[in-house]
């Protein structure tokens, strides 16, 4: 797989729309709310010892993390759904594995971003095609045996049941 392929984010336009909503507001509302906690925490004399001060610019650090990894996803971003006349399993599909030997029971989960998670109205499960369990299964056709190391060190087979578009 490639590393454009790799990073292809997949969002339904609602999720896209929500993201990009947040990244607005990070950068307008959120920013001016920071600088003003900043500012304020300044106000109040040595900056050595004022816990707010350094809370303000912690918060401000992880709010500029957050837009950047915002700017970078919805730059790399594809809105819709992959084809469903797909052979190989790509990121924006829900993926039906089977774990081999370990139980009886399939196991459906969405290969993309995990920042779906906190944006659409699903309760199946989100796996990054850069977890293991995502790269082992993305390119993989319906029926056939991959593998991934699980943290833990054990390699981990599965069978892939079926894939389709998500239909969020």
């Amino acid at each position: 797989m490639s590393e454009a392929q790799n990073s292809t984010v997949w969002l339904t336009q609602e999720a896209y729309d929500k993201l990009a909503a947040e990244l607005d507001h990070l950068k307008g509302e959120g920013r001016e709310a920071v600088s003003r906690k900043i500012a304020q925490a300044r106000s109040e004399g040595d900056l050595s010892e004022n816990g707010g001060y350094h809370a303000a610019r912690e918060e401000q650090g992880h709010q500029e993390a957050r837009i950047r990894q915002l700017e970078t996803m919805l730059r790399d971003v594809h809105i819709g759904e992959p084809s469903d006349k797909a052979k190989k399993i790509t990121p924006g599909m829900t993926v039906t594995i089977f774990y081999d030997g370990d139980s009886d029971d399939d196991d459906t989960f969405l290969l993309g971003s995990r920042e779906l998670m906190g944006v659409t109205d699903t309760d199946v499960e989100v796996f990054s095609p850069q977890s293991p369990l995502g790269a082992a299964v993305v390119g993989a056709e319906k029926g056939q045996t991959v593998s991934y190391s699980a943290p833990n060190g054990k390699t981990i087979e599965v069978t892939i049941v079926d894939f389709e578009p998500y239909a969020g």
